[in-house]
């Protein structure tokens, strides 16, 4: 989905299991504040279009995306076929 806003745009692909973000994704909010929601997700920075998000590395993920094998440094792309 894209949101164009204001001199932004917020990308984020998402599936039954979780989602990828472009970098208005707060992962540290998931992880402390949000954590018991145990929400899978992926955050990567400096992408302008869908396209871009999924051949992006991820610059951060979730604690609970990690336990699905999801890493710092995967594509989007290799991410959402881990969330499954």
């Amino acid at each position: 989905m894209t949101v164009h806003l204001p001199k932004t745009t917020l990308l984020t692909i998402s599936n039954e299991i979780g989602y990828i973000m472009c970098g208005a994704l707060d992962v540290g909010l998931l992880n402390s504040k949000l954590a018991d929601r145990k929400i899978v997700a992926g955050r990567a920075v400096g992408v302008r279009t869908i396209e871009e998000l999924l051949k992006a590395p991820l610059e951060s993920v979730t604690l609970e995306a990690e336990q699905l094998g999801i890493v710092k440094g995967m594509t989007g792309e290799e991410a959402l076929l881990k969330m499954v």
